[in-house]
């Protein structure tokens, strides 16, 4: 497969055509970036473990029957992945309290969120990825009530199969996002990533931050625990 030109500069990914008009390459960079791009870092490995931690994720929600764009891995930074139209509303599944919704309902850190709360947030940078409703997703064109349907279903069964993995592994899936497109054929498919950049992971114990908060709140180990959370898994590195 032959990289061709650069086709989106992400803030930690890179993604390129190839010489198959079905595929691209994603490329995991060593960037790592908070508060829309405000606060930038290069940090050794990052890159390399979060490829092959989407990798193996993504390999687990498509053995429970969940689409994605995932096809193969290239190298230890790069993954060959199946070209979808981008919906630009970002799914959010919250088990825990945590981040902007402590901040927005004045909550407690941490409270367990019995059912799981559900929302959606339009991808866009310059607005801060403001939240909308359906209402606004269908009236604005960004995807039809089918479209939005079928990603709740799937993102809540994300849910259930990752809350139960990282359970075994000793974690608490506090919340994750998730981006969804569609393929040639119409389908809405997981596409993107699923890292320790997009969710937060606990320690079920200590409560321990083994996520992206680490690199936000500036304490310290971003990569390792990022690497202590695929060696829990088992994600070959």
């Amino acid at each position: 497969m032959e990289k061709r030109t650069e086709l989106y500069r992400g803030k930690a990914k890179t993604v390129f055509t190839t010489d198959n008009p079905d595929r691209l390459i994603l490329e995991f960079r060593n960037d790592t970036s908070a508060f829309d791009g405000e606060k930038v870092e290069q940090l050794d490995r990052k890159g390399m473990v979060n490829n092959k931690f989407n990798n193996f994720i993504m390999s687990k929600l498509e053995a429970a029957g969940i689409p994605t764009q995932l096809d193969q891995v290239l190298s230890d930074t790069e993954t060959l992945v199946k070209k979808l139209s981008m919906i630009p509303v970002e799914c959010v599944i919250r088990n825990y309290a945590a981040g902007s919704l402590v901040r927005r309902l004045g909550v407690t850190e941490g409270q367990q969120l019995n059912p799981p709360t559900f929302e959606q947030f339009l991808k866009n940078d310059a607005l801060h990825d403001p939240m909308i409703n359906e209402s606004l997703a269908i009236s604005f064109g960004w995807a039809t009530a089918e479209q939005l349907a079928k990603m709740k279903e799937l993102t809540f069964k994300v849910n259930q199969v990752l809350q139960a993995l990282f359970d075994e592994a000793g974690m608490l899936l506090v919340d994750f996002k998730l981006e969804f497109g569609v393929d040639s054929a119409g389908n809405i498919v997981l596409g993107d990533e699923f890292s320790p950049d997009g969710c937060r992971l606990w320690d079920k114990e200590t409560r321990k931050k083994l996520d992206k908060d680490r690199f936000r709140q500036g304490l310290g180990g971003v990569v390792e625990a990022y690497e202590e959370v695929a060696s829990r898994l088992g994600v070959p590195l």
